[in-house]
């Protein structure tokens, strides 16, 4: 039986335990204090970072949690998955909403809990592929942005004592929208930190989450179909523990304002092409690698249940947003290396007043109520964010297997 908890660990990672564990026992006390008997509302709560923080802060004995995501059938598993655990501690007070978060009915709930203690929002478009058109383009920065800011003005009626909002590693130097949204929400998350404490962290791809790339392999293994991979783009994991465990420290431990990121080398970094060379081993084939996806439809159309060989074809990266490497952090912040074992912190960066991110937000809603194209709003962002170097190219992930 395949072991995907395994095969991370050997192959992904190279890691046979999280690589936070240290912090979190070294900061065990401090933890169980910030965390237990308090009331938690986590937002985006059914995806893989925000399952996995909740299962991090779990084991803390929280006395109130409450869920918040749109997708129903992943509230109905993490329920399955938390109440299945050893270890996790579930709390009497638990519940899971559908919903949206910028929904009217979130508002209602929120004011009639009168808040919580700690406030966790992992709802985002996360993928590069979010962006093909001016109408994708617009779904990205109103749910990344645009409702994150009402979620903030929300927030100041009964401020958390801690709030936690998810970034990415895409933020640092963006170059494609996704993660240039990510950097806006980075600056309207902490001209808010005046009035209750923000943190945020900007971490790498987390291995096998939900639609990313290694998790279609698995569907597509399911379903006899080609494994595909870019063989010249590098990037650095973390394993679905790892990322909500990043999550939680920074929430918890984070002085406002900062910045986590995780202590990674570059000789930590990998193809994905290497990653399914060894996931095709690890499922018992050898692999046959195509010339093409049409060679590769054809092959696996053709080959037999019994077949020992697995058709994979591997490319060059030609779509728009993707970047070649990637960064925590950029020139001029200041770092701190050594509070944590495991954790980076950016403890000051260059953010926006209050005033410049309004202006913006008042720019881009004025854009979107006109008739636009998305190089108009990539030449908002770039006034907003003068290093965005976006490059169009004409062709998105959607058009990849």
């Amino acid at each position: 039986m395949f072991n995907l908890d395994k095969f991370i660990a050997d192959s992904v990672t190279h890691r046979p335990s999280s690589m936070f564990e240290g912090d979190i026992q070294a900061n065990a006390a401090r933890l169980t204090q910030e965390i237990e008997g308090k009331s938690v509302c986590v937002i985006g709560g059914a995806g893989s970072i925000g399952s996995s923080f909740i299962k991090a802060v779990l084991r803390f004995k929280p006395g109130k949690l409450v869920v918040i995501d749109l997708n129903e059938n992943g509230l109905a598993e993490l329920t399955r998955d938390i109440r299945s655990t050893e270890g996790l501690f579930v709390p009497q007070e638990y519940r899971a909403y559908t919903l949206n978060f910028a929904d009217p009915i979130f508002t209602r709930i929120f004011r009639e809990e009168k808040g919580f203690d700690i406030v966790a929002n992992f709802s985002a478009h996360k993928h590069v592929r979010s962006e093909k058109d001016k109408y994708s383009v617009q779904a990205l920065i109103e749910n990344n942005d645009i409702k994150a800011k009402k979620l903030m003005d929300l927030l100041c009626e009964f401020p958390p004592k801690h709030f936690f909002c998810v970034s990415t590693d895409k933020a640092a130097n963006p170059v494609n929208i996704m993660g240039a949204s990510k950097r806006i929400m980075e600056d309207l998350v902490m001209a808010y930190n005046g009035k209750f404490k923000v943190t945020t962290a900007r971490f790498a791809n987390v291995a096998f989450s939900n639609g990313s790339l290694p998790d279609g392999w698995l569907h597509r293994l399911q379903k006899k179909q080609p494994l595909a991979a870019p063989n010249d783009v590098k990037r650095y994991f973390v394993s679905p523990e790892e990322s909500g465990q990043i999550c939680m420290l920074a929430c918890i431990l984070g002085n406002g304002g900062e910045v986590f990121f995780p202590k990674l080398g570059e000789d930590q970094m990998l193809t994905f092409s290497a990653i399914c060379d060894d996931f095709v081993s690890s499922e018992g084939f050898y692999k046959k690698e195509c010339a093409n996806d049409e060679e590769a439809k054809r092959f696996a159309h053709q080959m037999s249940y019994d077949s020992d060989t697995y058709p994979v074809v591997y490319f060059k990266s030609d779509t728009t947003g993707e970047k070649a490497y990637e960064e925590f952090y950029i020139p001029g912040e200041k770092i701190n290396m050594e509070r944590f074992k495991a954790l980076g912190v950016v403890e000051e960066t260059t953010r926006r007043p209050m005033n410049e991110v309004n202006a913006f937000f008042e720019k881009l809603e004025t854009l979107f109520a006109a008739d636009f194209t998305k190089e108009d709003v990539v030449k908002a962002i770039k006034e907003f964010i003068p290093n965005f170097e976006h490059e169009e190219k004409g062709k998105n992930l959607d058009q990849k297997m």
